[in-house]
């Protein structure tokens, strides 16, 4: 357990730390209190999710430590994963070139309402974690899992993911930035790309997928899609 603590906040540690070169270095300046605020909304939420879990289901953690694409076991996931990689920090550094050259003119108020998007989209999977256990950071099905139809997921198929979109929409605007908003829509669509593969994926494996999307129609937004 005590390994398994060090390992998620070690890792932890690095996205910040990832985050904070991917912001300060493109804009050449640590007078960024966009991204200072941004940094903190995000690494207290991450923490608080990450330390909640290591009490409460420690595997969960466990299962999320392996990501990205080389961590994926099918082709196409690989091949997504590495788009949505690219796609992730390309936002970033976008909007720190955005602060640098002073290309968007974002008002206060909606940028500290991109800090509350992201809070609220981290806070959306912290709810889909504490009632799936076995979401992984990969797609695939494990030997004692079984269909979630509680909570969010009864409400859509795909709540994790909905939650990760509204704090993507976040971003950008948490970071004074409108031209990051190209490489967060070029992320949704690997996410939706993702999204697709893993529904033919788990109506496959997963035993009572294809009756619980029978019931629960639809995916990412109520009464949308």
């Amino acid at each position: 357990m005590k390994n398994l603590t060090v390992q998620a906040f070690l890792g932890l540690a690095q996205l910040v730390l990832i985050l904070a070169v991917l912001l300060f270095l493109p804009a050449w300046s640590f007078h960024y209190w966009q991204a200072w605020v941004f940094l903190g909304v995000f690494t207290i939420s991450v923490f608080l999710i990450t330390l909640y879990f290591l009490r409460k289901d420690p595997n969960l953690i466990q299962s999320r430590l392996q990501v990205g694409p080389v961590a994926e076991q099918q082709k196409s996931q690989k091949v997504i994963q590495a788009f949505a990689s690219l796609f992730f920090i390309l936002p970033f550094i976008t909007a720190a070139l955005d602060h640098r050259f002073g290309w968007s003119k974002i008002p206060k108020g909606i940028v500290l309402l991109g800090d509350v998007f992201v809070a609220l989209g981290l806070y959306i999977v912290f709810l889909v974690f504490r009632e799936n256990t076995f979401t992984s950071a990969t797609i695939e099905v494990k030997e004692e899992q079984k269909v979630i139809s509680t909570g969010p997921y009864g409400v859509i198929r795909h709540p994790m993911y909905a939650g990760a979109f509204i704090m993507l929409l976040g971003i950008p605007l948490a970071l004074g930035s409108w031209s990051a908003f190209l490489f967060v829509f070029l992320l949704f669509t690997a996410i939706v790309w993702r999204l697709l593969e893993e529904e033919k994926f788990l109506a496959r494996d997963l035993p009572g997928y294809t009756e619980y999307r029978q019931r629960v129609r639809y995916r990412l937004i109520p009464y949308i899609w």
